[in-house]
């Protein structure tokens, strides 16, 4: 064991010491600890090579970028020069426009780990594989009712424990939750994506959202998903024990599109779509992906080989879906 997760499991070890976290809690200081946190820690997450955990869309190169400048040009009908490209949690060094050229924006501003999201004025703002990064609640129905799960420590272990009520931020809104399910249903519930939308788009900003993720509606989340959808990644490999080495894996679950939507309208927002990826780039880049296919007639291209793992429905095409809204004063 490293030297890192001796020390995460030392903070957990403490903060489990008397009562038992959420395991909203403990997704927390695993993935965001400032010292020995998964995301906090200088490492090579995010790309194809082995030591990595998991590769994105924004990892493959400038082809994602194009699609996404492309797509979003089409939408907003509007001059771009007057508008300041936001991204939200961009990777370390890394940034969507980045990779390109040149862009048609006025200005960019990227939000890395622990910087303020803030958004004023006319905004363009893009963000990739943000909300699913953040910690979420995880619950059962048990004996006829929700119950909130927890990680409590048992013989010097880290080990799981239904809590004896829910917390809070779950108890503000229980009430949504379905009165029956089938006993032992599993339910991973990411509120702080929710609220982390609604903090954005109640501040000062007209323009365009564009949200790329993995997520399902409500009732599929709550039918069609008895063991819960939270899982770890490592090395590329995907996990269900979410307790094993902390601060060394990726954790993540299913973002609910039914309510970011409803977040969106509700904030006034217009033009509210989601698609998958597939169908976002087919309908609204067509110009970057017919210059790319054009290009690379008649030999390889890996340019197009790249375009092809995005919109393809067999990768990530119908893996990730797109969210977009805007606002205009």
């Amino acid at each position: 064991m490293n030297e890192e997760s001796q020390n995460i499991n030392a903070i957990l070890t403490q903060a489990c010491a008397n009562n038992p976290l959420s395991y909203r809690d403990f997704i927390e200081i695993a993935l965001y600890h400032p010292s020995c946190g998964y995301y906090p820690r200088a490492s090579n997450r995010v790309g194809r090579i082995s030591e990595a955990d998991f590769y994105t869309a924004e990892s493959l190169g400038s082809v994602f970028s194009e699609l996404v400048i492309d797509g979003a040009l089409k939408l907003l009908g509007k001059n771009a020069a007057e508008l300041t490209f936001i991204e939200i949690a961009a990777e370390p060094n890394k940034a969507l426009l980045q990779s390109l050229p040149e862009h048609p924006f006025k200005d960019a501003k990227t939000i890395r780990l622990g910087d303020p999201i803030e958004a004023r004025g006319p905004v363009v703002i893009f963000a990739n594989e943000w909300l699913d990064a953040l910690p979420f609640h995880r619950l059962t129905f048990s004996k006829g009712k929700w119950q909130e799960r927890g990680v409590a420590l048992q013989n010097n272990a880290l080990c799981e424990v239904l809590l004896p009520k829910y917390t809070k931020a779950l108890m503000q809104v229980s009430g949504r939750l379905p009165k029956n399910a089938p006993e032992g249903y599993q339910f991973d519930w990411p509120i702080d994506a929710e609220r982390a939308l609604t903090k954005l788009l109640h501040q000062d900003w007209e323009g365009l959202l564009l949200v790329f993720d993995y997520g399902k509606p409500w009732n599929e989340l709550l039918e069609n998903c008895p063991s819960g959808t939270a899982r770890t990644y490592h090395q590329h490999k995907s996990g269900l024990n979410l307790l094993k080495n902390p601060g060394q894996m990726d954790i993540t679950c299913d973002v609910c599109w039914t309510t970011l939507e409803e977040i969106c309208a509700e904030a006034g927002m217009h033009n509210i779509s989601l698609e998958s990826q597939e169908a976002f780039f087919v309908k609204n880049s067509g110009k970057v992906a017919e210059a790319i296919i054009q290009e690379s007639i008649g030999k390889f291209s890996p340019r197009r080989q790249t375009l092809m793992e995005l919109i393809h429905p067999a990768h990530m095409g119908r893996k990730f879906q797109v969210l977009s809204a805007s606002r205009w004063a």
